[in-house]
């Protein structure tokens, strides 16, 4: 039997947090493991941000195995309405489980269902949703979680790797792997890899944090403890600490080690260096160090991400 999956959209949505999944749900072999339904709160066609129009049905309390929560330019809108949100939760209610693709995180934690688990969303938008929503357990670092019947992504192309993430779930890892081949994108992403160059193009509300990264980028050889980055910001080590995680989401430690580990990966993929070689130049100290980072942050070793690029220019 088919299973239901419910994309809900709402005025300015963003059409690739919703054309991405569908792509990954829709079967072009014409043996439907899911049947797709496009919903609005009142039906008819709906506007996106990019002027594309999408036809959808007004709900009518069907049960879904899968509600998609879609993210954009209307996502403030949505936070915001009363109607929007009782219109969320019931749709919740009668999914087995419920998904947000990048801002439409927020939805779900206007409407509550984020109170108390853990969730991630596009890393623009992830310090205002930890401090609108203190009970949302946000992890900016990750392109997707599942916390029991939940699951959040980050921004738009995360989406696609959560469907697939879904698709496994639902129906093997080869069906999982057989989708991303149809696909042509990389099988898959794993869900605790980080959000790629997040911190390379963040730029925090105040000068001091901000000064304080641009020191980080240019000293990366160097020991940054927090002591010395909270000295350049002329902050104490506490204050520094709170404002730095404030502004970005992150801890200056697992900052550090994220723009360590994206300039790392700048180098592997651009030049001939050693993977020794790197390591010291940006300031891990040794491979092994920036193994385990890579691991973290990239779900990936150096290793194989200089495999990866190598394959890719044969």
């Amino acid at each position: 039997m088919a299973r239901d999956i419910g994309f809900l959209l709402f005025p300015a949505f963003n059409i690739l947090d919703f054309t991405g999944p569908v792509a990954v749900f829709e079967d072009p072999w014409d043996t439907p493991e899911y049947r797709l339904r496009m919903l609005s709160l009142h039906g008819g066609p709906v506007l996106s941000s990019s002027g594309v129009t999408v036809l959808t049905e007004p709900w009518d309390a069907p049960v879904f195995d899968t509600l998609v929560v879609v993210g954009g330019p209307g996502t403030r809108w949505a936070m915001e309405s009363l109607t929007f949100l009782s219109f969320v939760r019931e749709a919740a209610a009668h999914s087995r489980r419920v998904a947000s693709i990048c801002s439409g995180a927020g939805i779900l934690a206007a409407a509550g269902l984020l109170d108390d688990r853990a969730a991630t969303t596009h890393w623009r938008f992830a310090a205002e949703l930890q401090r609108c929503y203190p009970r949302v357990r946000v992890d900016a670092e990750r392109i997707f979680i599942q916390d029991g019947p939940i699951w959040t992504s980050a921004g738009v192309s995360a989406g696609i790797d959560l469907a697939l993430a879904m698709v496994e779930e639902d129906l093997g890892l080869e069906a999982s792997r057989e989708r991303a081949r149809d696909l042509v994108v990389y099988h898959r992403r794993p869900g605790g890899q980080s959000q790629f160059s997040a911190l390379l193009e963040l730029e925090p509300a105040t000068d001091r944090i901000r000064q304080t990264l641009t020191f980080a980028r240019e000293h990366l050889h160097e020991s940054l403890s927090v002591d010395r980055l909270a000295q350049v910001a002329c902050l104490s080590t506490r204050q520094f600490a709170r404002e730095f995680q404030a502004e970005t989401g992150q801890t200056p430690a697992k900052a550090i080690e994220q723009l360590r580990a994206e300039a790392a990966r700048a180098r592997l993929e651009a030049g001939s260096e050693s993977i020794e070689q790197v390591a010291e130049a940006v300031g891990f100290g040794d491979a092994e160090r920036m193994r385990r980072a890579f691991a973290r942050v990239f779900g990936q070793t150096p290793q194989a991400l200089r495999r990866l690029v190598r394959g890719a220019a044969l």
